[in-house]
């Protein structure tokens, strides 16, 4: 059977090379005699696996030596709550921006644990775009502050970070992860889950500067202290080895594409090709504020729902799956993650010219 081009926003395509080697170490990894998913954490095999991830993550991303990656489960909505519990422990407040769902569930379950102040919010513009932030209005003594990078669901990204000063920047960045290169000295910290550009679902990399270790409130659950899980090498608990196995291999595969620049670049060309069709098309449209598109989630609309459903429906039919919005806001959706090939945003343009002949 033919594989189908993804769109899905999460879980989502993975490098077809990566797919293969998988599976042809499915049953014997290494010559171990035994599969990633059943051999033991605490072997030495594994070990290697885990720790080369970790490094993996430090040479691709540029990663400081002041920092910890760290492998979690839960998702990235646990640390919505993980956040709080491990940061905001000083003057017990923190900004937060809400630019979309994710943000929104950020911003709702900080509340359960301090002072959060909504430093902005685009609702009023349905998210689509970065609303513009004044550092005037920061909390100066603000253990935080927060945004989420790139918005899955709305596909819109910052344009540029918030200058935040002394106040550790805290990112979910769940589906800009190892798109394209980041300042990592920027951030306080960045999270995400990796099912969207870095293996199966089930992992959640927190990477986190030094100084923010250790400050966890007493109450915090075991697992969720990030001091806890930098200690034992992300091995307190058993880890998703699998995922983290799948990760190393991800991480390998976009060193052999020459990095995160060369990435960025086969990102960028991959979404200006469906991006100039939408500006050009009289049929379908892109809401997003043009300097605000996400490279990773690229939603669009017809003139009506109708047409919408029909556009699902032919597009699956003819091998273009999970292209219905997220259910929330309806319309389109196309995720173009890493592994998303060049010549599956270029079949998609034609079929939507296609479609635009017959029903425009």
């Amino acid at each position: 059977m033919a594989r189908v081009f993804n769109f899905s926003a999460g879980p989502s395509m993975l490098p077809e090379s990566v797919l293969s080697r998988a599976a042809e170490e499915a049953l014997d990894y290494n010559g171990s005699g035994q599969s990633v998913m059943e051999m033991s954490h605490r072997s030495k095999v594994y070990e290697e696996i885990i720790f080369g991830a970790q490094q993996g993550f430090r040479d691709v991303m540029g990663i400081p030596d002041n920092y910890k990656v760290l492998f979690m489960q839960g998702g990235a909505s646990l640390q919505f709550a993980g956040i709080p519990l491990n940061l905001l422990t000083g003057s017990g407040k923190a900004d937060y921006v809400v630019t979309g769902q994710f943000a929104t569930k950020a911003y709702q379950e900080a509340q359960k644990y301090g002072q959060i102040n909504l430093a902005a919010t685009s609702k009023a513009q349905t998210f689509s775009e970065i609303p513009a932030l004044d550092p005037a209005t920061f909390t100066k003594d603000a253990d935080y502050f927060y945004i989420c990078h790139n918005n899955t669901i709305f596909g819109t990204k910052y344009p540029t970070l918030p200058q935040t000063g002394n106040v550790p920047l805290v990112a979910d960045v769940s589906s800009s992860f190892l798109s394209e290169p980041m300042d990592v000295s920027k951030f306080g910290v960045l999270y995400g889950g990796a099912q969207k550009n870095v293996a199966p679902a089930g992992l959640t990399v927190v990477i986190v500067r030094d100084d923010l270790l250790g400050r966890a409130r007493k109450d915090i659950p075991t697992v969720m202290d990030w001091k806890t899980v930098a200690d034992n090498d992300s091995m307190y608990n058993t880890p998703p080895c699998w995922s983290i196995y799948i990760c190393k291999l991800v991480l390998d595969w976009i060193q052999r594409l020459g990095g995160l620049e060369a990435v960025k670049l086969h990102n960028e060309h991959k979404a200006k090709l469906l991006y100039d069709y939408l500006d050009s098309s009289a049929l379908f449209r892109n809401p997003v504020r043009p300097d605000c598109r996400s490279l990773m989630n690229v939603t669009f609309v017809t003139t009506s729902d109708d047409i919408n459903n029909a556009f699902v429906k032919e597009a699956a039919a003819a091998g273009f799956v999970n292209l219905k919005g997220h259910r929330s806001v309806g319309g389109m959706r196309a995720s173009i993650y890493n592994a998303m090939p060049i010549e599956g945003v270029e079949a998609l343009v034609e079929f939507m010219k296609e479609f635009e002949r017959k029903n425009g």
